[in-house]
């Protein structure tokens, strides 16, 4: 299946029935009158997050969205019947926003979340409606309203705890493959990875977190150079990134000036993925060549402060250590994060009681 992770569609929602002319002629109902009923309102386009799909790719192909029409009012004040909703899945992580204006109207982050794309239009009143002491046979009836008519771009953002970046061939998905039961596809040639790929990683017997694998970013990738912004904003929901460095010799280049070079990327794209707990690996240190480097990368780094562990996703070596230096960087981010909304709250709904404190307070200077 192709990963299709942005689409624009029309969202129309249903016209509203119309409604309805008409009078009694009852044998035994002298002077019925006006009996038109309402048309039916139309339906609404949803959209509802479902867990069970992780690519838009439906909705390209199927780029408009209509709901069902309103049924039209009859005699004998019968209504019409409302249109039917026209209801589509989409992935937990969708966010969904206006073409037009760039308004974010839901961000889907839910299992069944969902949002009303396109409202259907409002039924046609009838003529019973419009009857009045001196106008006892309007012949008077209301059309249907049309739906609302909407042009959405819809954005997916995959919903992992950990994102692993680096430059291609570094052994990202090798990484993953060590790590979870996610099998991407490995090979030694550049962007090998085309589409981000999740694994789920067991620390212990009780907790687990989402990691996923972002295609390979090179110098430029905020302008779009390699796979550049198709897949970083897929890092925006990550808590922490694991920053993988490539220690082979092949490479042509120096691991230092890739970590520099990523996190130059990630700020130039959004500051907000630069201001994330990192924690940095060197991978393929089973090489000979490959330890001689991650000696000199990790004496260059520790100068700043950063602490470089050395892995090989090929052997195993070092993999418990990241895993678990990645759990409690993560556990760590979580209780800031939680921290951080307590704040929040507490700030906006001001401390307990304070409202009622300035009633008797005000009381008192009155009297």
């Amino acid at each position: 299946m192709r990963f299709i992770d942005e689409v624009e569609i029309l969202a129309i929602g249903g016209g509203g029935g119309r409604g309805c002319c008409a009078f009694r002629r009852e044998k035994y109902v002298p002077r019925g009158g006006p009996s038109g009923g309402d048309g039916g309102r139309g339906g609404n386009v949803v959209l509802r997050a479902d867990h069970r799909l992780n690519t838009l790719l439906e909705l390209r192909y199927r780029p408009r969205l209509l709901a069902g029409r309103g049924e039209h009012g009859r005699g004998k004040e019968q209504y019409g019947r409302g249109g039917d909703d026209l209801e589509m899945a989409v992935p937990v992580g969708t966010i969904v926003s206006d073409a037009a204006t760039g308004e974010v109207l839901a961000d889907l982050r839910r299992e069944g979340d969902v949002v009303i794309a396109a409202h259907g239009g409002r039924g046609g009143r009838g003529n019973m409606h419009f009857a009045t002491p001196t106008h006892r046979a309007p012949r008077r009836a209301d059309p249907g309203e049309p739906g609302e008519e909407r042009t959405l771009r819809l954005e997916l953002r995959l919903l992992a705890d950990v994102g692993v970046v680096g430059f291609p061939n570094a052994g990202k998905s090798s990484l993953i493959a060590r790590i979870s039961a996610a099998r991407p596809r490995i090979a030694d040639y550049p962007f090998t990875t085309l589409v981000p790929q999740l694994g789920v990683v067991r620390v212990d017997e009780g907790a687990t977190f989402v990691v996923a694998d972002i295609p390979g970013l090179i110098e430029g990738a905020h302008e779009g150079a390699g796979l550049g912004t198709r897949f970083l904003r897929h890092l925006a929901r990550t808590s922490v990134l694991v920053h993988l460095l490539d220690l082979s010799p092949d490479s042509g280049r120096d691991p230092v000036s890739d970590y520099d070079v990523i996190n130059r990327e990630l700020e130039l794209a959004d500051p907000a993925l630069a201001a994330k707990p990192q924690v940095v690996a060197g991978n393929k240190v089973d090489l000979v060549e490959g330890r001689e480097r991650f000696e000199a990368a990790r004496a260059a780094l520790a100068r700043r402060g950063i602490d470089l562990l050395g892995i090989s996703a090929a052997t195993g070596h070092g993999i418990p250590e990241l895993v678990g230096r990645t759990a409690r960087t993560l556990a760590e981010r979580r209780r800031e994060e939680a921290l951080a909304d307590a704040e929040a709250a507490a700030a906006t709904d001001g401390p307990p009681g304070a409202a009622a404190d300035a009633t008797p307070a005000a009381e008192g200077t009155d009297g």
